[in-house]
């Protein structure tokens, strides 16, 4: 059964701001700033679950969650909340919220418990927002409820959180020590080429896999993980299978609660993409290659999955492709091969704000009017308030690229939109296919991975590019074979870390959400070759 992604959008759009504010009682009382130090102040370890509440029962959104949640005295009667790196886990995935604070909520005493309350009408991206926070602190127990109402009750969230005090000498250390493959088993010993690398700055773990190895081989590794703090434990466990074929995420969480998020993938001696094999995502049923790659489909599938269920009471409602990405047997060689497409949402949005309800306006008002079907190396990692940030580019890279191949087809669509879907005489739609190097840190150790905002910013830090010159139509299948080139007046240093992606998609423009609708991109028999 498909999960409802409207869950996603609440939890993302309304939990940010449960924090933000408390209203300010008159709470006097001279013996309440000792209090508040000895018996409030502290960090707490525990569990956050988060509901959307229907007239017909509340829906679990996310369940379980370890939150690290800090209490700190910021007046002789109220005290401040933090919660340092907010991650919702949706399904199997990471959403990281981010530092969340509030500096001052009044605080009540009741014989031996102590609470705090307080309520704001707020004004989010959703619409009017009345935000309500109860806490309770019992002993070295910590009850909290949060409540968002928006829109006088339209939309409901509610949050519920238990957590324990800590004592103050638990560790904070959340480090992955040693991430080893078992040599003993052979199809392991041929598979994965040397020891793999624990980046710790970036949070990443990269191992090299013989040019042999194939995607049934990549989904029952079993890696065998060390801690550095015994105290500390990693999910997914030590010592059972998962799929690498895409990057797996391991969390880390420390003796106080902390949490620290690593990242495993494959780095290649060479990166080929056949598209014989594709994995089905669990939730909506969309297909994706196998392998450290990713397409837009995690975008267009929200629109499809909000109007499919509209559409059973409202037969006028048109619902469009769910993935703008899929397999096709239309090849060069081989039995699978790759078809981007370029969608128009225009109906999509103009049905979400007819039937849709308040919800459905909201998901038009994000929604694009025109949709590319999109390929790339990375990940797609949901941001429904900045979509162009959703495409994650790269993976890591630890050789000098040479060259990037393959065969593509290319048919335009035959009206060309921009992105207020009107109609733009005498420009054709093209495809683009390139693939880039780009540095992986910035001058101070940062992080950084490209995406769809910040791949074509002047200031990119891309080494080395290779790429069609021209996304016109082709007469059929045509093969390209292209050298990479140094750029910006940079060179490829050995010492340097960096990420490689190859970016595909039907309309050139597609960032801009301009392109004509139905241009089809066929791709088979991709490849990057490295210096040996």
């Amino acid at each position: 059964m498909k999960k409802n992604l409207f869950y996603y959008l609440f939890v993302v759009l309304c939990t940010a701001t449960l924090f933000t504010s408390c209203s300010d009682d008159d709470n006097k009382g001279s013996e309440l700033p000792g209090i508040i130090d000895n018996e409030i102040v502290g960090n707490y370890k525990g569990s956050m679950n988060v509901f959307y509440e229907l007239e017909t029962g509340d829906v679990p959104v996310a369940e379980n969650m370890l939150q690290k949640i800090t209490i700190k005295r910021t007046s002789d009667t109220a005290v401040g909340l933090e919660l340092k790196n907010f991650v919702i886990t949706i399904g199997t995935e990471n959403v990281t919220i981010g530092d969340l604070a509030v500096e001052n909520c009044p605080v009540v005493i009741d014989n031996n418990n102590y609470s705090f309350s307080g309520n704001e009408n707020l004004s989010l991206v959703v619409g009017e927002c009345a935000v309500s926070v109860f806490g309770v602190v019992s002993g070295s127990n910590l009850n909290l409820t949060i409540k968002v109402d928006v829109n006088g009750g339209t939309m409901k969230v509610r949050v519920e959180y238990v957590g324990t005090k800590l004592a103050g000498s638990e560790s904070s250390e959340a480090k992955i020590s040693s991430f080893i493959f078992d040599r003993n088993v052979a199809e392991v010993d041929s598979l994965v080429l040397g020891e793999p690398v624990i980046d710790e700055n970036a949070k990443t773990i990269t191992f090299v896999v013989a040019d042999t190895a194939k995607a049934e081989h990549l989904r029952i590794l079993v890696p065998t993980i060390a801690l550095s703090n015994e105290k500390a434990n990693v999910s997914p466990e030590s010592g059972t299978a998962q799929d690498f074929n895409s990057p797996v995420q391991y969390t880390v969480t420390a003796e106080d609660g902390t949490t620290v998020t690593y990242t495993a993938s494959i780095s290649f001696k060479e990166l080929a993409l056949d598209f014989e094999n594709w994995i089905q995502d669990e939730t909506y049923g969309y297909y994706t290659p196998a392998g450290s790659y990713a397409s837009t489909n995690g975008g267009s599938s929200i629109v499809y999955s909000s109007l499919e269920g509209i559409a059973k009471d409202n037969p006028d409602v048109v619902v469009p492709p769910y993935c703008v990405t899929y397999n096709t047997e239309d090849v060069k060689q081989g039995q699978r091969a790759a078809c981007l497409q370029t969608v128009s949402l225009a109906q999509a949005k103009a049905d979400l704000k007819k039937y849709g309800g308040f919800i459905g306006g909201i998901m038009a008002n994000m929604a694009p009017n025109i949709t590319a079907g999109s390929l790339f190396s990375g990940k797609f990692e949901l941001n429904a308030a900045k979509p162009l940030k959703s495409t994650k580019f790269g993976i890591a890279c630890t050789s000098k690229p040479l060259k990037f191949s393959g065969w593509y087809k290319y048919t335009p669509g035959e009206v060309y939109y921009d992105k207020d879907y009107k109609v733009v005489e005498g420009i054709v739609d093209e495809c683009d296919i390139y693939a880039i190097l780009y540095e992986a840190k910035d001058k101070d150790s940062n992080d950084i991975t490209l995406d769809g905002e910040t791949v074509n910013a002047s200031d990119a830090p891309i080494v080395m590019r290779a790429g069609i010159q021209s996304g016109v139509a082709t007469n059929g299948w045509v093969h390209f074979d292209l050298d990479f080139s140094e750029v910006n007046g940079k060179k490829y240093n050995a010492s340097t870390e960096y990420k490689i992606a190859f970016i595909c998609t039907s309309s050139k423009k597609g960032d801009a959400y301009e392109g004509a609708p139905n241009s089809t991109l066929m791709l088979d028999d991709l490849k990057i070759t490295f210096e040996k």
